[in-house]
């Protein structure tokens, strides 16, 4: 039965669901810059399909531009994955703020039921953290770094 809280009991509960609230604040940031890294992805993809479709790209070149295009395209698949397991933590520390705000307010039973949503939001941020770990650490291994010629 929900019953009308008084406002210490309100006040209490808008303490309690405030905390997962930084890590909202830390997922939007990730959000923000695995999208960025998305958009360098799609722009570089696109530059070496527009230079694969003009003529004139000899053979070697042209293995080269789809070797790398192969490349994008799993960076591209791990930032995908990376967006949606984000989104997916995001949400569930939205539903554990509601569960929490409201177990606080009422007398409904929420506590367990926000405490597996919390942590399902916590494991969905971790295994976000490697996807983009294995995205960087492709993306540097993809890296062609120009050595001057040796005299």
């Amino acid at each position: 039965m929900i019953f009308a809280p008084d406002l210490s009991t309100v006040t209490h509960g808008i303490q309690l669901a405030v905390a997962p609230v930084f890590l909202l604040t830390a997922v939007s940031g990730m959000i923000a810059a695995v999208a960025g890294r998305l958009a360098r992805i799609i722009d570089r993809a696109r530059l070496l399909e527009n230079r694969l479709e003009a003529d004139g790209v000899e053979e070697s070149r042209a293995m080269k531009m789809y070797a790398e295009l192969r490349d994008l395209r799993h960076r591209g698949w791990l930032v995908n994955i990376c967006i949606a397991l984000l989104t997916f933590c995001a949400m569930l520390i939205g539903t554990t703020i509601i569960l929490l705000f409201l177990g606080e307010t009422s007398e409904l039973p929420t506590l367990r039921i926000a405490t597996v949503s919390f942590l399902s939001g916590v494991i969905c941020f971790l295994l976000a953290l490697v996807c983009f770990l294995a995205e960087t650490l492709l993306a540097t291994r993809l890296l062609r770094f120009a050595q001057p010629p040796s005299n």
